[in-house]
């Protein structure tokens, strides 16, 4: 997955941190992020799965009604359309708390107290050679986005900037406006820490339940507990079949990669990799590391030293096929340390 440098640049950053960062935020927040990412991805399952935490951490209705119809500005009207579907189908289902409906809007014209609106949740007057150029979208930002949607008052500034963030961090093109969006976050109590918390969330999630529904064609599988002292990191493994051709799925978590090992064999043997999801790493010892993508196939003859794993920004799977041989076997050696690992990366 092509990632904006400035994604890369937060993650990497606060890779060792995110997970214990997200403590800084509360659950009904994290929900409200794992929604607005959802809603900008189109993800109906992953938000159907959000909007159930976010009702048992206390989540109202309106309140995603609001968070939902805010994302349409950022996300286009037929994924907030979509959102609101699922919303009303979960909200049928789990019955949640009504909560409290806006105030009326300001007197006056949308245009003049959204202009004020955007002032101050800029902490300073926006203006700039784009809108020069471009008066008809600083109009509607001014009057409709800072006028009509943010001076509805039963969701918080800081509240919609944290649906805003996960929703621009949801979306690589949209990296730009997320830097923007986190320094207007800053002014209205997002701090440094939860911003990264959130981009780290979207972009790189603690758990494989939190990835988008449609990352990968095949199961992340089960905690790879039997294999779990040769990797670095939490791997997961699926079992495909064992007939003819022997064929597992196997995801690594961000920065997981398993220990120098040769697959042995008297006669044929060895292994083939075929990248299904995520970004990863394969290495040979003594040569350079090669970087895997969707699709990319790498074949271990019998006999080679090497190691694979993700990127340390990034969920990584791959299927893992036994080439058919005799006496096959396999020999783990020494951990890929940090220093290793970062080389690679090179």
């Amino acid at each position: 997955m092509k990632k904006a440098l400035i994604l890369l640049t937060i993650i990497f950053l606060t890779l060792q941190g995110a997970y214990a960062m997200d403590s800084t935020l509360t659950p009904k927040e994290l929900a409200i992020i794992d929604l607005s990412a959802a809603t900008a991805r189109g993800d109906q399952p992953a938000l159907a799965a959000a909007l159930n935490r976010g009702f048992d951490a206390g989540l109202t209705l309106n309140e995603a009604k609001e968070l939902v119809g805010q994302l349409y500005a950022y996300c286009g009207f037929p994924r907030a359309l979509n959102a609101a579907a699922m919303l009303m189908k979960v909200a049928a289902e789990r019955k949640p708390a009504e909560g409290r409906a806006p105030s009326p809007p300001p007197q006056g014209k949308a245009i003049d107290f959204g202009t004020a609106n955007q002032t101050k949740l800029c902490g300073r007057e926006v203006k700039g050679p784009l809108f020069d150029f471009h008066p008809q979208l600083d109009e509607y930002l001014k009057a409709h986005l800072f006028g009509d949607i943010f001076a509805r008052d039963n969701v918080d500034w800081r509240t919609r900037e944290i649906a805003t963030i996960a929703a621009l961090a949801a979306r690589p093109e949209t990296a730009p406006q997320m830097t923007s969006h986190i320094a207007v976050g800053k002014v209205n109590g997002v701090t440094d820490e939860q911003a990264q918390a959130i981009v780290a969330r979207v972009q790189c999630p603690a758990e494989p339940e939190q990835l988008p529904s449609d990352w990968s064609a095949f199961p992340v599988g089960d905690l790879n507990t039997a294999y779990a002292k040769y990797f670095i990191g939490r791997s997961f493994l699926h079992k495909l079949t064992l007939e003819q051709v022997p064929a597992f799925a196997v995801t690594f978590e961000p920065g997981c990669r398993n220990n120098w090992h040769i697959h042995h064999a008297d006669k044929g043997g060895g292994q083939m990799l075929i990248c299904t999801a995520g970004e990863g790493f394969y290495q040979e010892w003594g040569k350079p590391a090669v970087r895997m993508k969707p699709g990319d196939t790498v074949n271990i003859p019998a006999g080679i030293k090497h190691w694979h794993g993700a990127a340390p920004d990034c969920w990584f799977q791959h299927l893992a096929l036994e080439v058919p041989g005799e006496g096959g076997r396999t020999e783990w050696l020494e951990p890929v340390d940090d220093q290793a690992y970062t080389d690679a990366m090179k």
